[in-house]
């Protein structure tokens, strides 16, 4: 197997996605995922613990979400510096070229009840990322919660929208959008 070949965890994301398409999430095991990307098993683990982590995995997002907030301008309001957090991932993690690849994802985790779950973790664990990095801003915690909550919600409806193959928006005017919209929806509240 060609272990040594470039890319390995892009190649065992692909192949997991296009499983989980073909056979669906039960369906598929880490040994399946492997085979098709040309790997071995335990290259597959040297990349994600489990075959939740293939399409969920990685502290990506959030390192981008902490990297935005703590370079944010010092003057930044706590809503701001999480503003300029999903500026930040915008740019790094959504390029034009994976709005396909994403919409397919998103199907699979749909289909999923472990993937869901897993996915909605994952956002928790996003959340507290920016309320941590808001706190070390010297935020207060209701303040520094309330921002970071927003900005997820935030940072949901704009992958929503992204996602959504039929929109050729970019990312980051879509979380600028949806900011704005989350923000005006919770003062009528």
């Amino acid at each position: 197997m060609a272990r040594w070949q470039p890319n390995a965890s892009e190649r065992l994301v692909v192949a997991a996605l296009e499983l989980f398409e073909e056979r669906g999430y039960e369906n598929t095991t880490v040994i399946d995922i492997a085979e098709r990307a040309g790997l071995t098993k335990s290259t597959f683990f040297r990349h994600f613990p489990d075959k939740r982590e293939v399409l969920c995995g990685g502290g990506t997002m959030a390192g981008l979400l902490v990297e935005g907030i703590v370079a944010a301008p010092a003057e930044a309001t706590p809503l701001e510096a999480v503003a300029h957090a999903l500026e930040t991932v915008g740019k790094e993690a959504f390029p034009p070229d994976r709005r396909e690849f994403s919409a397919r994802r998103q199907a699979v985790i749909a289909a999923s009840p472990e993937l869901r779950e897993r996915d909605a973790l994952k956002g928790l664990g996003l959340t507290a990322s920016m309320i941590d990095a808001l706190k070390r801003r010297g935020v207060p915690d209701l303040i520094s919660r309330v921002a970071a909550e927003l900005g997820a919600l935030a940072l949901t409806i704009a992958y929503e929208r992204w996602s959504d193959t039929t929109n050729d928006d970019e990312f980051s005017d879509l979380t600028w959008r949806a900011l704005r919209e989350v923000r005006a929806a919770s003062g009528s509240c």
